[in-house]
Formats: C-alpha cells, sequence, structure tokens
C-alpha cells in the first residue's frame, strides 16, 4: 500500500468513527417511542398511495415487542416484525431519524406525523402536516436530495423536542 492509500484510508475510519459519534437522537414524542409507537416494519407491507392521495393509516406496534436502536425504543405489531427489524434497523428505522423529511430539507428537525408517510426508493420518509406534505411531494426527489444535503450539518443537532401539531398517538397498545 501506498502512503497515500494508508493516509486515505486512516481518514476515513476516523471519519467514520466520528460520524457515530456525532449521530443525532432519534424523534421520540409523549408516548417515550420512536414513530409515536407505530411499527416501522410494518409500513414496508401497507398499500402506497398515489402522490396527492392520502397515505393508508399505519399499524400500531405493542408495548410488549419492542427493539433498541439510535437510542430509543422502537415498538413492532409481531415478533416477526420485530426480529426483521433487530437484523437490520437502518433498512426500516425512517429517515432523518424520524424527523418529517420536508423540515430537514427546509434546514430544521421538527417532530413528524406517524400517519404521514412515503416510502420512496425503499426509505420511510415522514412529514409534519397535511400541508407540508403538498410542498414535499411537489418535488419529493428534488427535497430528498436537499434534506440529504442539510442532514449532513443538523444530524448531530438535539432531536426535536416539540409536539406533533394536532396529533395523539393511540399507540402502542398495551
Amino acid at each position: 500500500m501506498t502512503r497515500f492509500t494508508l493516509g486515505l484510508a486512516a481518514a476515513a475510519t476516523a471519519l467514520s468513527f466520528a460520524s457515530a459519534a456525532f449521530a443525532g437522537d432519534q424523534y421520540v414524542d409523549e408516548t417515550g417511542f420512536a414513530v409515536s409507537g407505530y411499527d416501522v416494519v410494518a409500513y414496508f407491507d401497507l398499500p402506497t398511495n398515489a402522490v396527492g392521495t392520502p397515505a393508508a393509516a399505519p399499524v400500531a406496534g405493542n408495548a410488549g415487542i419492542t427493539a433498541e436502536y439510535n437510542g430509543s425504543t422502537f415498538a413492532f405489531s409481531s415478533e416477526e416484525n420485530r426480529d426483521k427489524f433487530a437484523a437490520n434497523p437502518a433498512q426500516f428505522a425512517p429517515q432523518f431519524d424520524g424527523h418529517c423529511a420536508y423540515g430537514v430539507a427546509k434546514g430544521g428537525k421538527v417532530p413528524a406525523n406517524p400517519y404521514l408517510w412515503r416510502i420512496v426508493d425503499d426509505k420511510l420518509y415522514l412529514n409534519i402536516t397535511d400541508v407540508v406534505v403538498g410542498f414535499w411531494e411537489e418535488d419529493i426527489p428534488g427535497n430528498i436530495t436537499l434534506a440529504g444535503s442539510n442532514w449532513v450539518d443538523i444530524e448531530a443537532d438535539a432531536a426535536s423536542g416539540s409536539t406533533i401539531p394536532k396529533f395523539s398517538s393511540t399507540a402502542p397498545n398495551k
């Protein structure tokens, strides 16, 4: 290996450790659960409605079937879903630590409503209000790109401590 290759490998390793050390917290609302106690694996089995139409209702998790990820507790509707999540949590956890994807595209961390979701390229995105969903859907690919660019600068910031507007979770089931 050349010095350049070794130096590049060392820099990449240091960067990956730094990224992990500065990862932000998952958004958790008053339920004490990530995604307000809804089953993140179940989203991937729900029908994806056309842009401009409301998303299908999420599936409530069960407070007795949980897994820990990114410093938070996720609830699941079945042990099978919990096990799928545990095998690959990054595949199922919502993007941007469960914060509103459009909010991140605009440069900030705000809460996200688990009823306002969309799966794009096998990734779960959440938004905060119906109005915001309209803005998000005007240019989903562009908003994802912009959010990804902004996320680099805000990921390490504290999770939003705000309440989801006009929303109260009935999940998880006891």
